[in-house]
C-alpha cells in the first residue's frame, strides 16, 4: 500500500490499541505516523519474512512510549498479522506499552529516553567498520533533546563521518509536562546542528512528499550525519487531540475513541 494508506491505517490502529488497553501515550504516537508510513513503505530496505537478514536497514524508535504507533506500521507492513496488536497491553502479552525487542521487526527496547541515538551510532559505526551498505535509522521525541545522551552521541557521530546514520526528531513541541521549550530550552535547534557538523535538513512531519525527499537527500549525503527536524503536531489528525498536552498521558473514553475513528476513517 501507498504511505498515505499506511499512514491512516497506523493512526487507527493505534487509536484502537490505546483505548481497548485503557493506555497513553496516543498524541506522540500520532505525531510521527507519517514519519513511520513513509520510511516502511518508501524508504526502508527491510524483509518483513526474513528479519534477521543482515542487509537490513536498521530503524530504532528512541521514544519508546510512542509504540503503538510502531507495533502498528510493523503489522500494517507485514511483519506480523494485525490482529496480534489486539494483545497490546494486556497481562503476559509481548506488546508492552513501550517498544519491546521481543516483537517481529522492533530492533531495540526504549523506554528510558536517550539511549536510541547512542546505540544507533554504535550500530551506524559497526556498519562502517565492517564495509556494510545498510542505514540506520534512530526517530527521537523533541522532549528527548533534554538528555545529555544525545548530545554525547551527535558528537560522536560527526567526529566518525557517519553518513550512513540518519536522526529524525519528532518536533511536536510538546513534551510530557509542558511545551518543549518551555521545560527546557532546544532552540535553535537547527543552529546546533550545524555546530555540531551535521547536515540538517527541516521538514513538515506530515507531508509525505517532503518526507521523501529528506530522506533521499540524507541517503545522498556524504561524510555527515543527517538529522531531519520533521515538524509535527501532536495528536496529528483528530481534531481534540491536536497541540494538546492532556493527550500525553490520556486515553480516550468510548464516545471520544468513536469520534477519533470517525475522523480517521475519512
Amino acid at each position: 500500500m501507498d504511505s498515505k494508506e499506511l499512514a491512516k491505517r497506523v493512526r487507527i490502529s493505534s487509536v484502537e490499541m490505546v483505548h481497548r488497553a485503557n493506555a497513553s501515550h496516543i498524541g506522540g504516537s500520532l505525531s510521527i505516523a507519517d514519519i513511520l508510513a513513509v520510511l516502511y513503505a518508501d524508504v526502508l530496505n527491510v524483509f518483513p519474512q526474513d528479519t534477521k537478514n543482515d542487509s537490513r536497514d536498521r530503524c530504532l524508535l528512541s521514544k519508546g512510549h510512542a509504540c503503538v504507533s510502531f507495533y502498528a506500521v510493523l503489522a500494517h507492513s507485514g511483519f506480523f498479522p494485525v490482529m496480534s496488536l489486539e494483545e497490546y497491553g494486556k497481562d503476559g502479552s509481548q506488546f508492552l506499552c513501550h517498544t519491546s525487542h521481543h516483537i517481529t521487526g522492533v530492533e531495540i527496547s526504549a523506554g528510558s529516553l536517550g539511549h536510541g541515538l547512542p546505540i544507533g551510532c554504535g550500530i551506524a559505526y559497526g556498519a562502517k567498520i565492517q564495509k556494510k551498505e545498510y542505514r540506520t535509522y534512530v526517530i527521537v521525541g523533541d522532549g528527548e533533546m533534554n538528555e545529555g545522551s544525545n548530545w554525547e552521541a551527535i558528537l560522536f557521530a560527526s567526529h566518525h563521518r557517519l553518513d550512513n546514520l540518519c536522526l529524525i526528531i519528532d518536533y511536536n513541541k510538546i513534551q510530557s509536562f509542558g511545551k518543549t521549550n518551555d521545560v527546557l530550552l532546544i532552540e535553535p535547534l537547527k543552529d546546533k546542528f550545524n555546530a555540531f557538523n551535521w547536515h540538517v535538513i527541516e521538514v513538515n512531519g506530515h507531508n509525505h512528499q517532503s518526507l521523501l525527499f529528506a530522506f533521499k537527500e540524507a541517503k545522498e549525503t556524504k561524510g555527515l550525519p543527517s538529522v531531519v527536524i520533521a515538524n509535527t503536531i501532536k495528536g496529528k489528525g483528530v481534531s481534540y487531540m491536536e497541540n494538546e498536552l492532556l493527550w500525553h498521558y490520556r486515553s480516550p473514553n468510548d464516545e471520544l475513541f468513536k469520534q477519533a475513528i470517525e475522523e480517521l476513517s475519512k
